[in-house]
């Protein structure tokens, strides 16, 4: 990975917690983890 990727990974990264701070009041992680469990169960009901 070259630095430069490095630093848009992590600007990208901490853009997503503030926003999740400043916007979403820290709920954002669980609106997603609720979210990838849907996903889960769906991909897993069509294996």
């Amino acid at each position: 990975m070259t630095n430069k990727i490095a630093i848009v990974l992590a600007i990208l990264i901490g853009g997503i917690i503030a926003a999740d701070l400043l916007v979403f009041g820290w709920d954002l992680h669980i609106f997603l983890g609720k979210k990838l469990m849907i996903l889960t169960e769906y991909m897993a009901f069509w294996r």
